[in-house]
């Protein structure tokens, strides 16, 4: 099996949550890390914890948005370590709130980061990886780029659709990449995280204040609809279970296309396997307080 030691690998969103947990664990696997978030001082502190000689670990702080922070962290990864062997695009955020109520540019700003964004900077990467030598020890792979979905990329849910059809987009953004980079030795891998319990949900209601704020018709379910996140609390995963995952896929020497965690992600994803729309819509659909 494949060793984690010394391969490069960028981490998007590493400041916290899945992308911090991933950093931890691959930094003790032997991994050399550049790790990118916006909030530098949280980045560069982690970084100093994970490697406090600078030479293995990495903080480039900036904006998955921009365009310029985009290519100076593909260029200090090259510049540093010579290649990069995977891309793990862990950066995003949620919007929640009824379609009907929310303004079309905070629906767009929420697929510039989930998506967009995270297309231009694999668009960056996947020149570097194609022209690199290939890896020996992973049958001559030349690099790995990992999406981290959402199981909610398969399974929409009320009130949270804006978000939702972002990893829907990204499933089929990964899907058609690996069809189109396999030619080249370069694996693409998506991940599907169910409930994590990270600072997700926070970030995700400040996002969505001011619409969640005025929600008209639409205020007698939300209650419910966060009662319906405190009911599932014993089952919520952790960013270590995703991070094993991300681990296993940059390891393995063939490794799968798709990977779900913890055990309810894979029990939801059964689910809409083998149920019929309408019992996943009854599972998901808006219900009074």
């Amino acid at each position: 099996m494949p060793s984690l030691t010394d391969q490069v690998v960028i981490i998007t969103g590493a400041s916290s949550g899945i992308g911090e947990a991933a950093a931890r664990r691959l930094a003790r696997g032997g991994a050399r890390l550049v790790l990118s978030a916006r909030r530098g001082d949280r980045l560069e502190a982690l970084a100093r914890e994970l490697d406090p000689s600078g030479a293995r670990v990495l903080a480039v702080a900036g904006d998955v948005t921009s365009e310029a922070d985009r290519q100076k962290l593909v260029g200090t990864a090259q510049e540093k370590f010579g290649r990069i062997d995977a891309l793990v695009n862990n950066a995003g955020y949620g919007t929640r709130g009824p379609v009907e109520r929310v303004p079309v540019e905070l629906i767009r700003r929420n697929f510039e980061t989930n998506l967009f964004s995270l297309i231009a900077l694999t668009q960056l990467v996947i020149p570097v990886m194609r022209d690199q030598r290939p890896d020996p020890a992973r049958r001559g792979n030349r690099g790995r780029i990992i999406n981290i979905g959402s199981v909610a990329g398969r399974i929409s849910r009320p009130l949270s659709s804006v978000y939702d059809s972002t990893k829907h987009a990204l499933e089929a953004i990964t899907d058609g990449l690996r069809g189109e980079l396999k030619v080249f030795g370069l694996d693409v891998v998506l991940i599907r995280p169910g409930l994590i319990s990270t600072e997700f949900v926070q970030s995700a209601d400040h996002a969505s204040e001011t619409v969640m704020a005025g929600t008209g018709p639409y205020a007698p379910y939300f209650e419910n609809y966060h009662r319906g996140f405190g009911r599932l609390e014993p089952f919520i995963g952790t960013g270590d279970d995703i991070a094993r995952l991300v681990e296993r896929a940059l390891t393995a020497a063939r490794p799968r296309s798709h990977y779900a965690a913890p055990a309810h992600a894979k029990l939801f994803l059964l689910l809409k396997w083998l149920l019929p729309v309408r019992a996943i819509d009854y599972l998901v659909r808006l219900r009074k307080a």
